[in-house]
């Protein structure tokens, strides 16, 4: 089993950090071209269904719940889940002195029957993908909270 914890400071405030961050459409500016595209399938109450499309053409779905007044969003990979038996992933969105600290906790499984990497390999494939991703979140909501500040 794999899993990994990665956190960053982001200099905003929460919503915009919280709506910003679960934006599912603009994911493909978010995590750095890893999508060419984001289709939100459905929306009800805090549940969006969508499917992500990575620039090897690969589709998948999945699905996210949100909780915002609770500082957290929870995601699952449903179809299909290869190169996963399953990918769960928790965001939490604290509260700090010099902004949110938002935290990336993603647990997950290999099929047995992806033998490209271990599950070691994965992880810190994992870690590095996330902290880069991180740092474009950071980037794009604290500029975009400091025009909103300025108007």
């Amino acid at each position: 089993m794999g899993h990994t914890m990665n956190s960053i400071l982001i200099n905003a405030p929460y919503t915009d950090v919280f709506d910003t961050s679960n934006h599912i459409e603009r994911w493909t500016e978010l995590f750095g071209g890893e999508y060419v595209k984001a289709d939100v399938l459905s929306r009800e109450g805090n549940r969006i269904e969508f499917r992500l499309t990575d620039n090897d053409g690969n589709s998948w779905t999945s699905f996210r719940l949100l909780f915002k007044e609770n500082y957290f969003a929870y995601a699952q990979k449903n179809e299909p889940t290869f190169p996963f038996k399953y990918m769960k992933i928790l965001w939490l969105y604290t509260p700090m002195a010099e902004g949110i600290k938002m935290t990336w906790i993603q647990d997950f499984e290999m099929h047995p029957d992806f033998k490209k990497f271990t599950d070691e390999q994965i992880v810190g494939f994992v870690n590095e993908h996330s902290q880069h991703n991180m740092k474009i979140f950071k980037k794009v909501i604290e500029k975009e909270a400091k025009e909103t500040a300025n108007k």
